[in-house]
């Protein structure tokens, strides 16, 4: 190719994403943890959305919550812990150095900074107390295994302590210490979520030590990260990918060159594929669909959405914050939305306007029955409501 810049327009995208996206029928994978692997991270904000997202992708769905269970909690080879963005995620296990030293070292300091900062305010304890009850809290935590907070209060009384957040100010509030605490060693990458105490859609759970890991540095671990990410990702703009991390653009930029990314064009401006990854590449030999949940890591892959996602069809699809609900795919676009009634069927609706065809209703129909069949009459809500889902829902 030379010097030659190539272009890749959106159905190429779509063919890319329906392969390692593992979306495409002859795509889908066979355990969690192939899943996880392909897609780097699964969002963990809401526990059900890991389930839905992995049963999406696998050959057999009816094994979606026996075997995530033992990816999470019996072998260890997925974890969810925190990650980009202040956001919990479930990771590869083996990825968990990498997204320590990447991304949570420098939000760490953040959030310990703020905790300590607004306990001064308050005129609470400073940080030598706060560091023995955190070193308390973390031997309580390894002699138990995994614990709730409350459990872990009765072994470290000082984790009931409470302090007034912003006094004085329309959003003032009372903290406390275990709430906080707890939320900056999961970012620092010292505890990890662990199992629920109610089913797999539950948003209660325990903590477990995190699992150890070699202390990398920050800048080659930046670049693992986002090769890893860009492999099944790309081609990506410098936009997406800062919005994807949440690192400066200095950062993502010095990534990109380490790990010799090659530009290309796309209908958004320039962007960017791994070494060696340049080529056209064929979509799947049969059309497809998907019904993706809330918060799935392909409908919020991306900050720039039109090549997948009409600009029209946001505001049902998508809450006040930036939180996409439940997803509708047809051949590498989203179409539709879905929701569990509440007698738990599953229904849906296409919002392309003048429709989808039968070939596409039919296919849509029939992830509609799979979809079903393993989730049963489990009822499962998404944490952040969308329009389209809470009508869909009655």
């Amino acid at each position: 190719m030379g010097g030659e810049v190539r272009y890749i327009g959106a159905a190429e995208r779509r063919a890319r994403l329906a392969l390692r996206q593992r979306l495409a029928g002859a795509a889908r994978a066979g355990s969690p943890e192939e899943v996880a692997g392909s897609l780097v991270a699964l969002h963990g904000t809401d526990p059900a959305t890991v389930y839905l997202a992995v049963g999406a992708r696998l050959t057999d769905p009816g094994v979606t919550v026996a075997e995530t269970e033992r990816a999470l909690y019996g072998d260890g080879s997925l974890v969810r812990m925190h990650g980009m963005r202040h956001t919990v995620f479930v990771f590869p296990t083996d990825l968990t150095a990498v997204v320590h030293a990447s991304t949570g070292l420098t939000v760490g300091a953040r959030e310990r900074a703020s905790l300590l900062k607004s306990m001064a305010k308050a005129g609470a304890p400073d940080a030598s107390w706060l560091k023995e009850v955190e070193e308390s809290t973390l031997a309580a935590l390894a002699r138990r295994g995994q614990a709730t907070a409350a459990e872990l209060a009765e072994d470290e009384p000082r984790l009931r302590e409470q302090f007034v957040y912003a006094a004085g100010k329309s959003y003032e509030g009372v903290h406390t210490v275990s709430t906080r605490l707890l939320r900056v060693l999961g970012v620092e990458g010292k505890v990890v979520r662990g199992r629920p105490l109610g089913s797999w859609t539950s948003s209660q759970f325990r903590w477990a030590v995190a699992p150890p890991h070699p202390e990398l540095d920050a800048v080659e671990a930046q670049a693992v990260l986002l090769g890893r990410w860009l492999a099944v990702c790309g081609p990506a703009t410098e936009d997406d990918l800062k919005w994807w991390t949440g690192w400066k653009v200095t950062d993502v930029r010095r990534a990109l060159a380490s790990i010799g990314a090659r530009p290309v064009e796309l209908d958004e401006g320039t962007g960017y594929v791994v070494d060696g990854d340049v080529e056209p590449v064929a979509g799947p030999a049969e059309p497809w669909a998907a019904l993706l949940p809330a918060l799935d890591p392909t409908a919020m892959g991306w900050r720039d959405r039109d090549w997948y996602l009409a600009p029209e069809l946001r505001p049902p699809l998508f809450d006040g914050s930036g939180n996409v609900g439940p997803t509708v795919w047809w051949n590498g676009r989203v179409v539709g939305g879905w929701a569990q009634r509440r007698d738990g069927k599953i229904t849906w609706r296409v919002l392309e306007p003048g429709g989808v065809g039968r070939q596409a209703e039919a296919a849509i129909a029939d992830e509609a029955r799979r979809l079903q069949a393993w989730v049963g009459t489990t009822k499962v809500t998404p944490r952040f409501r969308t329009p389209l889902e809470r009508e869909l829902a009655g």
